[in-house]
């Protein structure tokens, strides 16, 4: 499903476009801890998602990784990102990617709260590159 669609979906069913809202009416548990240079990553255990975010991070650094994390879990539900990366040589770029896109457009989508360019650069994180398709 194009992510576009997806995003407008999760909205109209959650009622917010808050990542960590729409994890918690899923059912996600979403655990804090120190994760070193890591921002985050999610684990599936019995098919309870979990998504593990660096309690180091600012709040809005949190949105983020919670937006792209959710992404995995919504889009690659049966890949452990984590456990690929360390154990294969499967390339994860393609997942990464969709999950970066899906976090930037669920957080670019509140119309009430419109993020700018500045800010998803320097309180967000985002990488410049993702920004030029959401923004002129």
């Amino acid at each position: 499903m194009h992510t576009n669609k997806l995003i407008r979906q999760l909205i109209k069913k959650y009622g917010t476009s808050n990542p960590f809202k729409i994890a918690k009416a899923m059912g996600i548990t979403i655990v804090y801890e120190d994760l070193g240079s890591s921002w985050g990553y999610f684990s599936n255990l019995y098919r309870t998602f979990i998504i593990h975010i660096n309690k180091n991070l600012s709040y809005e650094k949190q949105m983020l990784t919670c937006a792209h994390e959710l992404g995995h879990v919504i889009q690659h539900p049966e890949h452990n990102m984590a456990f690929l990366k360390a154990n294969t040589f499967f390339s994860t770029d393609k997942y990464e990617m969709e999950a970066n896109l899906f976090a930037v457009e669920l957080l670019f989508s509140d119309n009430d709260n419109p993020i700018t360019y500045e800010e998803a650069v320097n309180t967000y994180g985002v990488p410049e590159q993702f920004l030029k398709n959401f923004l002129p």
